[in-house]
């Protein structure tokens, strides 16, 4: 298992479209994805699941990983988090 934190850092955080770019790279991962904020966990790889966390702008989030990948694929989302989903 691999775990990372991060700061979403666009402003208005994690809204339909930059959660479907962080689904379709966790989908590109043969690993189990989770996103985490505060005390809830959710699939990465569900857009409905994602959405339900309501991640804002300034918000800290956790991202899990667990199999064969499991590392490349947390690395991957941070980097992606980090570039503010090019916004």
């Amino acid at each position: 298992m691999f775990v990372k934190d991060v700061t979403v850092q666009n402003q208005v955080g994690l809204h339909a479209r930059p959660a479907t770019f962080f689904i379709q790279r966790a989908n590109e991962f043969k690993s189990s994805v989770w996103v985490e904020k505060e005390e809830r966990r959710v699939n990465a790889k569900s857009l409905l699941g994602v959405l339900s966390l309501g991640i804002m702008g300034g918000t800290d989030i956790r991202i899990v990983a667990d199999g064969s990948d499991e590392q490349e694929a947390v690395e991957s989302l941070v980097a992606l988090v980090d570039s503010g989903f090019a916004e």
